[in-house]
């Protein structure tokens, strides 16, 4: 089949490689896929190397005249049977494109919340007329978009994007370089911080925590609203705010658990992803995505969302066993591997599409 992809690439290698990789392996099994997005992406490059087509077209707003032009030309002239959007300025463009084409159009989602059928702007997106089914991030995302959507609810769909341990094979940070032993436990959050990451919860955590020995690394961006609390923290000198770092993967595979405190708006957060791939176990929230990932009492802890205590007893769970850490930690980079494959992905995308191509 012939498929137009419109998305953004312009991004950390890392975070646009699974998207990226499903369709170069469509490629390898015989489809045509065409890529339209920014033309100084570092992975257009590769792209080309793999035989997919790239046109250099990015909307500069939620309708831009010249792209939808560019866009309904190549899908006119090409005859394709897919118009793939994805984010919130490709998908307008191109579900316009496709009036008048035999394109389906088909929409990604990957975030809870903010679809609302009373929102005009949601008519732009995955309420456009020309969208006929909705790929969703995970299981989460799917229940709350089928509420909304006018196309078919059964064409709303969850299909987890694939990983490939490999890409995320990275050498643990030295602990020396945040001045702390083995003898530490360490737990890492990483967040560019918002009221729905629950970062008022994780804090209030701290105050329930019973080993000396336990460190948590806070890193990203917008903490300063959380420094009264952090000071307030009977572990205050344990709490490290490192700030944005590019190696947030190696300090994941260092680390003994990450935590993720989320109250809401979760997809299917790429944190946890990291840190299973790294053989890191996690606690975490019932918002989103977030228990599609960690098995709980298997692969981590999931507790309920803005429940600090429960937070704290899961995260001392982990503090005081570290053969617990061990054996969940093993657990969750099995579970991505075999649940959380990019093979998967790609089958699941090309019997979806076939399905969508046979409705009329």
């Amino acid at each position: 089949m012939k498929i137009l992809v419109a998305s953004s690439y312009n991004h950390a290698w890392n975070s646009v490689r699974p998207e990226a990789e499903m369709f170069i392996q469509m490629v390898k099994q015989g489809h045509q896929v065409t890529v339209a997005t920014q033309g100084d992406a570092d992975y257009v490059a590769r792209f080309r190397d793999n035989g997919i087509k790239v046109i250099d077209c990015y909307p500069t707003k939620k309708i831009c005249p010249k792209t939808i032009r560019t866009l309904h030309h190549e899908l006119k002239t090409g005859k394709y049977d897919i118009c793939y959007g994805f984010n919130s300025k490709t998908i307008p463009n191109a579900a316009f494109a496709c009036i008048g084409t035999q394109a389906k159009m088909i929409t990604y989602r990957g975030t809870t919340g903010g679809l609302y059928r009373h929102d005009p702007t949601a008519y732009l997106t995955h309420l456009h007329p020309k969208v006929q089914g909705v790929i969703c991030v995970s299981n989460a995302v799917r229940d709350d978009v089928r509420q909304h959507v006018l196309c078919n609810p059964d064409n709303v769909v969850t299909i987890y994007k694939g990983h490939q341990l490999a890409w995320y094979n990275v050498a643990p940070t030295t602990r020396d370089s945040f001045n702390l032993t083995d003898d530490d436990i360490i737990a890492v959050c990483a967040a560019h911080v918002r009221p729905s990451k629950g970062i008022s919860v994780l804090i209030e955590a701290t105050h329930h925590i019973n080993n000396p020995n336990f460190h948590l690394l806070l890193i990203g961006s917008g903490f300063e609203p959380h420094f009264d609390e952090i000071k307030q923290s009977p572990m205050a000198e344990r709490i490290h705010i490192i700030g944005h770092r590019q190696d947030v993967p190696s300090i994941m595979a260092m680390a003994d658990f990450q935590v993720q405190p989320s109250i809401s708006g979760e997809g299917l957060p790429r944190t946890i992803i990291e840190a299973m791939a790294n053989g890191t176990t996690s606690v975490v929230t019932t918002t989103g995505g977030s228990p599609e990932l960690v098995d709980d009492g298997k692969t981590g802890y999931v507790v309920p969302v803005g429940d600090a205590a429960a937070f704290a007893q899961a995260m001392n769970k982990l503090i005081n066993d570290k053969n617990k850490i061990h054996q969940f930690s093993i657990a969750a980079r099995e579970k991505l591997d075999h649940e959380f494959n990019a093979t998967e992905t790609v089958r699941n995308h090309i019997a979806y599409f076939n399905r969508i191509l046979q409705q009329k």
